[in-house]
Order: structure tokens, then C-alpha cells, then sequence
């Protein structure tokens, strides 16, 4: 099975990306389409799989990072499903059903998709050859994958790092439709949006937001630490484009700290694999569960 076909797809809240590969870091042949229903974007992404089969053989197995929330674990019920979401058309979305039904001879892999990513940065991106660490993506939400000693946490329920609780900063109310004031909810991209009356990226440099951004996001890297010990926190996602905004938490994490743990310049970066860490990652977890 070490030349069987590897399928991934990183299941985004408004785009899917799906592969195939000999091995995570060669990919063979990828395609990116809109996330709309559950319906007809399993079928896109069924109708992609069979097409690569009739081009590079049948598939060995398959890995699938989703977006949340989702069942993880493989012991629940509710495994392979998409949980209660403001989503439309996804909720009870079986998606690990769809793909057995599908390809029945590959094996399947479901985890969440920032999960994915974070493998995939451990693979061959800004974690490689490290056992502890965490990504983290600010963007539309906030939503963060944690690896410990090599493995991603598989909880139940997954860990949901955007929705800690932060003391608010200002009286802007928040905008997560679950808790109201949580970190996603006051420092995603759809916060600052709504916070400031313009998309996050038409802000300037100079602008207060990012002040404020970067104290809530020193806040998260702080409970971080202290929950998990990390040797290394990505900062990803399209709010973190700003090439300014990852010194500034990094030095509002320095001041928070108090001296409590020492000062680490390693300890913050930026993804180095771009675009491509999540579908990486879903390979690779293709490929474990292939040789497990």
C-alpha cells in the first residue's frame, strides 16, 4: 500500500480544497470550489475523487479536515457528522457516511480542519520536527489545532480555542452568535469588521484596531502557554497578513507575562506553508491512517 493514492480535503467555511498524492509533499492533481450546501459540495467533491481515480488508481484512503464544530472522536455516535453550525446546510451532514458509500475501498481520516493544518505546518512547515505545538487561525472566526507529543488533540468535543473566554477591552459587545464576547467573537476578522465599520484589511496601519487586536490575541497566546506549554504558536489566517501585527503581540504577550515565562523569540511565527498547510495536512492524515 506504500504507492497507494492519498486523497485530502481541507473543508473550509467558503472554499474546499481536494488532492490526491503519492506522498503529502508531491501533490499530484488539486482543485478549489465554493462551500454551498452539504448536498451539492460532497458531490463536487465525490465527483472529483472519481475522476482522479479513472487519471492515478484507486484511492487508499482519504483524509478529511473539516470545518466545525464536528464529531472527531471515532468512539462517539455523532462521529464523521457536522454538529449544530450557523452553516447553512450542514448540520447532521454525514460526511464520513458519504465518503465510505463512495469510495468504499479507501479508508477515511475526520478531523477538524485546523487540526489539519497544524499537521501539515508539522510536516513540512513552520513546526517541522517539533512535538508540541499549536496553529492558530484569525480570520473570519478564530479557530485553533493542537498537537502534543506528535499528536493532534482528538477531544471530546474538539478543542474550540476561538471561543475562550477574554475580558472584554472596550464596549463593543461582541459578535459570536453562541457566547457573544468570547475571543472569536471579539477579535476575529468579522469582529473588527463590525467593531470598526470596515473589513479588517482596509484598516491602516496606523489605525487603533490593531492595538486592540494585538492585546486580545497576546491574551489567547498567554492562556496558550499556560494551558499547553507550546514550543511553537502559528498565527495564521487573513487577519494575520498584517506584516506588522505579529511583533505587536508578541510584545503585549511579553508584557503580560511578567517575567513568569521567559522570553522567547521562536516562540510566535507566521505559517510557512501558506495556502497549502491544510490540504498538506489532510494528506498526511490520509496517509496515517493508511499505514496504521
Amino acid at each position: 500500500m506504500n504507492n497507494a493514492l492519498l486523497g485530502g480535503v481541507e473543508a473550509g467555511g467558503t472554499k474546499m480544497v481536494c488532492a490526491v498524492a503519492r506522498e503529502p509533499g508531491d501533490i499530484l492533481d488539486e482543485v478549489r470550489f465554493p462551500t454551498t450546501d452539504s448536498e451539492n459540495t460532497l458531490e463536487r467533491v465525490r465527483e472529483y475523487f472519481a475522476q482522479a481515480q479513472d487519471q492515478f488508481g484507486e484511492l487508499g484512503a482519504i483524509g478529511y479536515g473539516t470545518f466545525g464544530p464536528a464529531g472527531v472522536t471515532p468512539e462517539a455516535p455523532e462521529y464523521g457528522t457536522i454538529l449544530p453550525t450557523p452553516k447553512p446546510g450542514w448540520q447532521g451532514a454525514d460526511v464520513v457516511g458519504f465518503l465510505k458509500d463512495s469510495f468504499p475501498n479507501a479508508l477515511i481520516s475526520f478531523d477538524t480542519d485546523v487540526n489539519a493544518a497544524a499537521i501539515g505546518e508539522g510536516f513540512a512547515g513552520a513546526a517541522q520536527g517539533l512535538k508540541n505545538y499549536v496553529y492558530i487561525t484569525v480570520g473570519t472566526g478564530i479557530g485553533g489545532g493542537v498537537v502534543i507529543d506528535g499528536k493532534a488533540l482528538n477531544a471530546k468535543p474538539h478543542a474550540e480555542i476561538g471561543h475562550m473566554l477574554v475580558p472584554r477591552l472596550d464596549d463593543f459587545e461582541g459578535c459570536c452568535s453562541f457566547h457573544g464576547a468570547c475571543l472569536e467573537g471579539l477579535a476575529s476578522g468579522s469582529a473588527m469588521g463590525a467593531r470598526w465599520g470596515v473589513p479588517a484589511p482596509e484598516l491602516g496601519p496606523g489605525h487603533e484596531a490593531w492595538d486592540l487586536e494585538a492585546e486580545y490575541l497576546a491574551m489567547m497566546v498567554q492562556n496558550l502557554v499556560a494551558c499547553f506549554a507550546p514550543d511553537r504558536i502559528i498565527l495564521g489566517g487573513g487577519v494575520m497578513e498584517q506584516p506588522f501585527l505579529l511583533e505587536m503581540v508578541r510584545e503585549k504577550y511579553y508584557a503580560k507575562t511578567g517575567g513568569y515565562w521567559p522570553n522567547d523569540d521562536s516562540l510566535l511565527v507566521t505559517p510557512a506553508m501558506g495556502n497549502q498547510a491544510g490540504i498538506t495536512g489532510a494528506l498526511v492524515m490520509a496517509r496515517e491512517v493508511l499505514s496504521s
